[in-house]
């Protein structure tokens, strides 16, 4: 059912300035669950995901995975393809899978960024942001996002959008037309140079849609931190203008929350999406690189919002990167304001390791234990953590995929089943019911020597394109638009296990089966969602029971009352 303000912003441009825009009060919407532990969290990059297309492809078989590569094929040019390159991914391919998701087990859709970035750019990943009031051309339009959620909760799942709100896109230089000048200790800063245009250049107004940042409000220089390049770990948590708070990201723009207005501008942009796509939650990027105060007084808005449209749960989620008392400290700090964090630091590592038996259970089950809050019971602390195996940039350890050095598909299906049946809400990441492991360990060697390698090494090998492209996007502007035309023909698409034009879907493969079952299972019992934990020792070959160490058993409790 469309509301009063989705049936008022239909078939009409996006608004050019937010803070004129009468958003909604107390009208019908989706609501939210009545605990976030019930639900298991599916991840996807919409440009690496589906363009709706499957059926044009044949399926992939990675035992034949050869065979799907033509002639012509250079691993160069796959590599270089799945680096900077749009694949053809589309908001509308997202929806087609619905029922494919929703068999796996999965209730929650987590989508990657769909906001309009720069056309000159290859920003595909959806980070780097020209129009917060925009779904980017090649993704689709703000109906495709809109039929999706609404399609998505008939079928019974919900949509979190992945929200940015600390940065934009390189959307302006600093005064002399330097892009990445010395960083200047806090408070001297620079003064904003000229906008970018559409383009590419540079331009002394925003005179287009394609120049500078929008909505209009974006677009004051009081909205900037100006203070050039740095690092991003150095400074103290406790100061609000440490240098990992003040510094530009390579190719973004960091926002300045000393003035006032920028804070609740951003906000209001991304009321405007809950209202226009009744969407359920929010993952929110880069939220480390926030003061405390902002970051609560941003989620405590958008929050409040939420409520007084009858989402008296909208889910926020944290990506704060580092080590896990970083993130303890944000969910401390925030309290109520946020939902949870993602476990992207060490408790992700010790998953990796328990799952490959390289490390004792006890260590994961321990470190899982020792969550808390302010109920002081691990079994309500389960509520405040996002499980991660894998996801799409991997800030913390190695740059590939759990599946690429696991044993057997039975290694990927048992680290899924630590997330189902532990503590925290499980978050599968797109390909995982796959077992993507990238090409070949042979071919990696001889072929790939950017393979997890570097200092950091490169997230390309995380984003395989799952629905098998036979050609990426031309480069910037040229790869805007539908049909041959935008098709880069000169190099072949990001396809899987260093594939192209074969498409992954496959709900008989032995990952995918497995996992819904599980999945099932932690549906049908509320222990396995919100019992307790406590790990259990084992007895090897009849000897006494010990804890268990790595590579053998892994054992563990899960009580909820008498069960």
């Amino acid at each position: 059912m469309t509301s009063p303000f989705q049936a008022a912003q239909l078939g009409r441009p996006r608004p050019s300035a937010i803070r004129p825009v009468p958003l909604p009060r107390r009208e019908r919407y989706h609501p939210s669950p009545a605990d976030w532990r019930d639900e298991v969290i599916y991840f996807l990059l919409p440009d690496r995901f589906s363009d709706g297309q499957e059926s044009t492809r044949p399926m992939l078989d990675p035992a034949r995975r050869r065979e799907f590569r033509p002639p012509d094929f250079r691993w160069d040019a796959w590599a270089a393809s799945g680096g900077d390159r749009w694949q053809g991914g589309t908001i509308q391919g997202v929806a087609s899978k619905l029922d494919y998701i929703k068999r796996l087990g999965a209730t929650t859709v987590w989508l990657g960024p769909v906001f309009k970035q720069r056309r000159t750019d290859d920003s595909y990943h959806g980070y780097a942001i020209q129009d917060f009031l925009e779904v980017d051309p090649r993704l689709g339009t703000r109906e495709d996002l809109m039929a999706l959620v609404s399609s998505a909760h008939a079928a019974g799942l919900r949509v979190i959008l992945d929200v940015i709100f600390n940065h934009t896109g390189n959307n302006w230089v600093y005064q002399g037309d330097v892009d990445r000048p010395p960083y200047r200790p806090w408070p001297d800063f620079y003064r904003r140079g000229r906008w970018r245009s559409g383009s590419g250049g540079l331009t002394d107004s925003v005179a287009t849609v394609e120049d500078g940042v929008w909505p209009e409000e974006l677009q004051s220089d009081a909205h900037y931190t100006r203070a050039g390049d740095g690092s991003l770990g150095a400074g103290s948590l406790d100061d609000p203008h440490a240098e990992f708070r003040r510094t530009d990201f390579v190719g973004l723009r960091d926002v300045n929350f000393d003035s006032a207005p920028a804070l609740d501008d951003f906000a209001r942009c991304y009321k405007y999406w809950i209202a226009l796509s009744d969407c359920d939650g929010f993952r929110i990027d880069t939220l480390k690189h926030v003061d405390a105060d902002n970051g609560r007084n941003f989620c405590g808005s958008i929050k409040e919002f939420a409520a007084n449209l009858g989402k008296a749960d909208f889910f926020l989620v944290g990506e704060v990167a580092g080590d896990d008392r970083t993130a303890e400290r944000y969910r401390e700090v925030l309290g109520s304001n946020l939902n949870a964090t993602l476990d992207i630091g060490e408790s992700r590592r010790l998953l990796h390791g328990v799952a490959k038996g390289l490390v004792a259970p006890g260590a994961y089950f321990s470190f899982v234990r020792t969550w808390n809050d302010d109920l002081g019971s691990h079994r309500n602390s389960g509520r405040r953590h996002v499980s991660i195996l894998d996801d799409h940039d991997h800030v913390s350890g190695d740059k590939v995929r759990f599946s690429s050095d696991a044993a057997s598909q039975h290694q990927v299906v048992a680290g899924v089943a630590l997330q189902l049946f532990s503590l925290g809400i499980p978050c599968i990441y797109y390909g995982t019911e796959q077992a993507f492991a990238g090409p070949e360990k042979v071919e990696r060697d001889q072929y790939l020597p950017d393979y997890n390698a570097g200092n950091p090494p490169p997230d390309k090998y995380l984003r395989e394109a799952m629905f098998g492209p036979p050609h990426p996007r031309k480069r910037g502007a040229d790869g805007i638009g539908r049909g041959a035309g935008a098709l880069d023909t000169t190099i072949p698409g990001f396809g899987p296990f260093g594939t192209t034009g074969a498409h992954a879907f496959n709900p008989a493969s032995p990952a995918f089966v497995r996992i819904a079952a599980l999945a099932r299972i932690r549906q049908r019992h509320p222990v396995l969602r919100y019992g307790r934990l406590y790990a259990r020792q084992i007895s090897i070959l009849g000897r006494a029971f010990t804890d268990a160490p790595p590579g053998e058993l892994i054992a563990w409790s899960r009580i909820l009352d008498e069960e």
